[in-house]
């Protein structure tokens, strides 16, 4: 919106300016109202005068507020000056009396300065020097300026304060202005402001180049970044092919570890990486990391991220791909080169862009393919990566890496929590189908056709539950859905058989369909197409990259085309990779003159037939500890002939048995388990050896065991101890391996247990079996007495009732008021847990719970009003994660009659802190529990004594 659009002329005692804080909030000078309680307010669209009641008036710092009933208009951004340095390029509009044409009708006007943040310290002022002086007036005269009081001063576009006064003496060129921060920290303006009022954001800018430079780096990263490439419609032409990441976006469930939840549980990666500054986000291939990054790029800096993530709003993304930088040759990035590594098409920054934008606080860096980085290097990735945030340690950070390309914890010394990207759930495989034919409906002259392929794949999806198992990740659901429009419904069964049916897709189907014949002269067979992209392949797997130049890809070619004479005889080897690079669907071009597999696994898969072929399986083998290669062997196993597949399997069984560390030994079983997956004939000996091996490893030990096992899917389950035979402590992780694995194969194997009183997990993992089915084979069997049962979907809601014993209750995800009301009602439940609801506002719907229910949890649910919680007369304990306390809700809280016990953690503080003084009045036995604020943020404290108890 136009800054001019957010400003008003101010007709009070005298004629002044404001601005909009809020859409119903203008502010003003006190002085302009001058103790009225109402004064007109004209827009420079014409629109008004609108006669607006004063609700505020401060005198000392000279401001007040005005409220319309009616929205005015979009607010501009608030912002703070956090430097003792001259701020250049600021900007103020107002309504000054000598801007009037024809001596009556009211003008804006715009003028530029330099905030001057030392020049007003003792005053607690904002002093701006305008850059021009002002028309000129009579020596005792008013100031050209007059009319001017309560305009608007932007730095960095953000409201940084209003106009006050014109100090004599400086020949008009100084204006005294109120800081926005001293209104916004005025407790009467605070009880005013909406809830998601924003913080404002710090402004430090000292070089005048900064902020033009910002626009345009902003829109090189949109165009960067805004549009990906969607697998199986790139016959389509290119404007429906490369599809706005708006729409092709999906966002994906993660899992953290526990910060404090009682059961933690998947929420989609946007929500977990709200209040997390520093995050590793491991996933597997074609998970959907790098469109992540791409995306949070793109729209952070654009300012367009949606609620959840409005606090990386505004800041500057540095891109940093690590697997460019390997292509180039180059090292880790310095600061000057921080802007440039991404090859964006914007001309250099200004001198010291970088760190003005990093020591601001104001940088958000995304860090992809940190696994692209041989093993050799990690230590100088991670003292690269430590150095640059130790020095600047307010900067915000997403790395991105293949799953155990790391140790875990690996950057916990900086503060890194971890998240792993989730398969995603069948909810997830239909949304992406859904949006998948929406796009191949954009260029396809049968719609209708259309229709009926989509019903048809997710029917298939519904009933077929491997074909749903191979879907779990974008890229593969996409090759399905390409698959499945190609053939008219017909899908292979295996991964290695959808990568190979992809490649016909791609490089022998794809032009015959379009009706298209050499185009540049140059026909080759799929199998030729494999022959020379496999070599490129293989050679940047042993480089251990993913990128290339023309010229190292013209190096490839030339080597392999005296063996392909009919090939060769069709063009040079520069005509050859242009083909290649032209037609065959497979390679894309990264940044200038550089190119990349359109997926990393199509690399993989082709490096994998290139070693099988040139009979290398014995170097492959060599790497079999070197986890970027484990998709190489894997694919191998595809490719491998009867007699090359037991050399493979019983070398990755070899290399497993030679390692101590029980986790790398189960990486290795895993791995040759899934090679003998692909086996259509292996000896029984040998599988039995493998069954043997994982066996070995068998219950998992940790977390990262049991994910890897969990790979297996219903292949583990024969090999797990029978109830009766698994000893008391390994019960919990038997049965979270289970769960793990989900699905109606592993209902019997859950059954088995249910009579355990070790058996959470159960309880816990509703969501990843079929409903129905579950609740009466499991969970009607299971001691749910003393467990919370997880509630994450609309079809559990009508099953609790079979539930009868079910007595703590966890809905997870966004369920409605009256859904919850419905399903409490007439259920006798002791504990209600409320968690990542971002729908309920009123939490009266518990009231439905009766007389039974005393513990209360409410987790990151941000709408909620904590203070309408009154009536639940026989509630004992409340436990808030991330609240948002308003005004006068904990004294709403402190009105709860049996409430023994209140537990606060990391709520979201208003700029005074945490006031527990209405928790005076609370019945003595009242015990409070604060997590994650400061001591010296809190007020109150002392009258609650040791019944208070605060924890970092």
């Amino acid at each position: 919106m136009s800054p001019g659009r957010q400003v008003f002329a101010v007709l009070g005692r005298q004629q002044g300016s404001g601005v909009l804080l809020t859409p119903h909030l203008i502010l003003t000078c006190a002085h302009v109202v001058g103790g009225d309680e109402y004064a007109d307010v004209a827009a420079v669209t014409g629109r008004g005068p609108l006669a607006l009641r004063v609700i505020r008036c401060d005198d000392r710092l000279d401001f007040a507020l005005l409220h319309s009933e009616e929205p005015l208009g979009p607010a501009p951004r608030p912002g703070a000056l956090a430097t003792d340095r001259p701020v250049p390029g600021c900007e103020i509009l107002g309504f000054p009396k000598v801007q009037r044409y024809g001596g009556l009708k009211l003008d804006l006007d715009q003028y530029t300065g330099t905030a001057l943040p030392m020049a007003g310290l003792v005053r607690k002022a904002l002093t701006v020097e305008l850059d021009h002086p002002p028309a000129e007036a009579p020596d005792d005269g008013p100031s050209p300026l007059a009319g001017l009081s309560g305009a608007p001063v932007y730095a960095d576009g953000g409201l940084i304060g209003i106009v006050r006064a014109v100090p004599r003496g400086r020949g008009h060129r100084r204006l005294e202005c109120v800081p926005l921060t001293a209104v916004l920290d005025h407790p009467d303006v605070r009880r005013l402001l909406p809830r998601d009022f924003a913080v404002p954001a710090p402004v430090v800018r000292t070089h005048p180049e900064d902020r033009p430079y910002e626009t345009e780096y902003a829109e090189a990263l949109g165009a960067a970044y805004r549009r990906t490439k969607i697998f199986g419609l790139d016959e389509l032409d290119r404007r429906a092919s490369e599809w706005d990441l708006d729409t092709a976006y999906l966002s994906l469930e993660a899992a953290a570890g526990d910060r404090g939840d009682t059961a933690p549980v998947p929420q989609r990666i946007d929500d977990l990486l709200a209040s997390r500054p520093r995050v590793l986000i491991r996933g597997d291939a074609g998970a959907g990391k790098t469109t992540l990054v791409w995306w949070l790029a793109a729209h952070a800096a654009t300012g367009t991220l949606g609620p959840n993530l409005a606090e990386l709003n505004g800041l500057v993304p540095f891109v940093v791909p690590l697997r460019t930088l390997r292509a180039r040759g180059a090292g880790f990035p310095n600061l000057a080169d921080l802007p440039g590594v991404a090859g964006l098409v914007v001309d250099p920054a200004p001198d010291g862009w970088a760190g003005r934008v990093l020591a601001a606080g104001r940088a958000l860096l995304l860090v992809d393919g940190l696994d692209e980085v041989p093993q050799e290097e990690r230590d100088a990735a991670h003292a690269w990566l430590s150095g640059l945030l130790a020095r600047y340690p307010r900067t915000r950070c997403v790395v991105t890496v293949r799953p155990l390309a790391v140790d875990p914890d690996w950057l916990g010394a900086e503060r890194f929590e971890e998240l792993s990207l989730l398969p995603m759930r069948d909810a997830d495989i239909q949304a992406f189908v859904a949006a998948w034919h929406d796009a191949a409906r954009l260029d396809d002259a049968d719609p209708a056709g259309i229709d009926v392929l989509e019903r048809d794949l997710s029917l298939q999806f519904r009933h077929n539950p491997v074909l749903a198992d191979l879907a779990r990740t974008p890229l593969l659901c996409a090759v399905i859905c390409a698959l499945h429009r190609l053939r008219e419904g017909f899908l292979p069964e295996s991964r290695w058989a959808l990568y190979q049916s992809a490649l016909q897709l791609l490089l022998g189907d794809r032009d015959k369909r379009r009706r298209i014949d050499a185009p540049d002269g140059i026909r080759m067979t799929v199998e030729e197409h494999q022959q020379l992209l496999q070599r490129i392949a293989a050679w940047l797997v042993r480089g251990g990259q993913t990128e290339f130049t023309r010229h190292q890809a013209l190096h490839q070619v030339s080597r392999v085309l005296p063996g392909m004479p009919r090939v060769a005889g069709q063009g040079t080897p520069a005509e050859i990779l242009t083909h290649l690079l032209n037609r065959s669907g497979l390679l894309q071009e990264r940044t200038d003159d550089v190119f990349q597999f359109t997926h990393r696994t199509f690399q993989d898969f082709l490096a994998a037939k290139e070693f099988v072929e040139d009979d290398l399986v014995s170097e492959l083998l060599q790497h079999v500890r070197d986890q970027q290669w484990h998709d190489v062997l894997l694919l191998a196993a595809g490719h491998c002939s009867r007699r090359e597949l037991p050399a493979l399997v019983e070398g990755v069984l070899a290399a497993g048995s030679s390692v101590r560390d029980r986790g790398r030994k189960t990486t290795l079983y895993v791995l040759a388990a899934r090679c003998a997956q692909h086996a259509a004939w292996l000896s029984e000996s040998l599988h039995a050896r493998v069954r043997k091996a994982v066996k070995s490893v068998l219950p998992p030990r940790d977390a990262s065991q049991l994910a890897q096992l969990a790979v297996l899917g219903p292949y583990v389950l024969p090999l797990l101890p029978a109830p009766e035979k698994t000893a008391e402590e390994a019960v919990t992780a038997v049965v979270s391996l289970i769960c793990e694995v989900g699905g109606s194969e592993a209902i019997p194997y859950a059954r088995g247990f249910a009579g355990s009183d070790r058996t959470v997990a159960l309880a816990q993992s509703w969501a990843r079996f079929p409903t129905e089915v579950y609740a009466r084979e499991v969970l009607a069997h299971t001691d749910l007495a003393n467990q919370v049962l997880n509630v994450t979907e609309p079809g559990q809601l009508p099953l609790l009732r079979t539930l009868p014993h079910a007595r703590h209750l966890a809905f997870r995800g966004d369920f409605d008021a009256p859904e919850l009301t419905t399903v409490l009602s007439g259920l006798s439940v002791n504990t209600v847990v409320i968690a990542e609801n971002d729908v309920v506002t009123d939490p009266g719907f518990l009231r439905a719970c009766g007389k039974e229910l005393q513990q209360v949890q409410i987790n990151h649910c941000p709408r909620v009003r904590i203070g309408a919680l009154s009536g639940l007369d026989t509630l004992e304990d409340l436990i808030l994660l991330a609240p948002r306390l308003g005004a006068g809700d904990l004294a709403a809280v402190a009105e709860l009659p049996s409430l023994t016990r209140l537990i606060l953690a990391v709520p979201e503080l208003p700029d005074e802190g945490l006031d527990l003084t209405p928790l005076h009045q609370a019945p003595r036995q009242l015990e409070v529990l604060v997590t994650g604020v400061p001591e010296r943020r809190i007020t109150g404290r002392a009258a609650l004594g040791s019944r208070l108890t605060v924890s970092r």
